[in-house]
């Protein structure tokens, strides 16, 4: 619909990505299903190493056509894998930065949108008057790598809750969305 007027590339490293789900959204916006899949470039990454080799393969694509949007599901899955314990915690934190640098590079070079998701993980420092004490996986290194985050949730019912975690040029706020067969909608009432 002449949006990005470009291609997405999905790295995926947890097998959630599913292209039968992009069918119904495209049909939604009235775009052909078969052109919309056709610009997504999916790959399945088996470890940190190899989602960083993948980002080396897919900068080598982007130099030959255009490029929109790079969605990283998750960026931390992998290296909360492939190092485990508090003794591996710095050189997985090191290896984090490395390849969150590698994705603020192709960003910059290619004027690409990177979106990546997170995990969160127990945070039994946060106190027991919080009601979900959950933090963001990946620490400092992955929180100052991203220029926007947002925080998703599970509201009432099939209601789900984006919250402005931080912004540079946006104030807190949160948005309430369904979830339904054709994407993302407002929330009826």
């Amino acid at each position: 619909m002449h949006g990005g007027n470009g291609k997405v590339a999905y790295i995926d490293t947890e097998g959630t990505f599913r292209p039968e789900r992009i069918v119904p959204i495209a049909e939604r916006f009235g775009m052909d299903a078969n052109a919309v899949l056709d610009n997504i470039i999916y790959a399945r990454a088996y470890t940190y190493e190899h989602q960083y080799n993948l980002l080396l393969g897919l900068a080598a694509k982007m130099a030959e056509e255009p490029f929109r949007l790079l969605i990283v599901d998750s960026v931390i899955a992998l290296f909360r894998v492939d190092f485990s314990g508090r003794g591996e915690l710095a050189e997985r934190q090191q290896k984090l930065a490395q390849m969150l640098s590698r994705l603020t590079k192709i960003a910059e070079e290619f004027n690409v949108a990177v979106y990546i998701t997170n995990q969160v993980i127990a945070d039994p420092g946060g106190g027991m008057f919080i009601t979900d004490p959950k933090k963001p996986a990946g620490g400092h290194v992955l929180a100052h790598a991203a220029t926007i985050r947002l925080m998703l949730r599970k509201g009432k019912g099939e209601q789900r809750v984006c919250k402005i975690f931080d912004a540079p040029n946006l104030p807190e706020g949160e948005a309430v969305f369904q979830i339904t067969t054709g994407g993302l909608m407002d929330v009826k009432d």
